[in-house]
């Protein structure tokens, strides 16, 4: 068990190696739409790339996340298996958001021997999210487009 301190020192490490790693610069909050960002997350169960929605107007958010939907078989077949969508996602704050994501079980941050893995995992599955959201970001941000 590591205590907060030491966990703080191994997340950055973690970062540091990712970013050597990978040496690029991510879309993430640069996606041109308020409040709608890609996102890595990881702890000791689980690695995950993100979405997430989070707009404070409700039907907005919603908008965007069914705009996702739509376009979920295409997601599916061309970039990225086994997404998890959820229109209504609560984070620990009690705020909810939407979200799409996929997820890399059974690795952990607090494991060097996974670090490759889950970099690979990253990689693999967030340049996959940038090249889908490349093709079809003006249909997503263009909310007069129907879904």
């Amino acid at each position: 068990m590591y205590s907060k301190e030491e966990a703080q020192k191994l997340k950055r490490e973690f970062w540091v190696a990712f970013a050597e790693s990978y040496p690029r610069k991510w879309v993430l909050y640069d996606t041109k739409i308020k409040d709608f960002s890609f996102k890595f997350y990881v702890d000791n169960k689980k690695a995950q790339v993100l979405i997430d929605i989070e707009h404070r107007n409700d039907d907005t958010r919603k908008i965007y996340f069914e705009k996702l939907e739509s376009l979920k078989t295409i997601l599916e077949d061309d970039f990225i298996k086994d997404l998890v969508f959820e229109k209504d996602f609560v984070l620990e704050n009690g705020k909810t958001i939407s979200r799409v994501w996929v997820e890399k079980l059974g690795v952990s941050v607090s494991n060097r021997n996974y670090w490759n893995e889950i970099f690979d995992f990253f990689n693999e599955n967030m340049n996959a999210t940038e090249m889908f959201y490349l093709e079809y970001g003006d249909y997503i941000r263009d909310l007069e487009m129907n879904t």
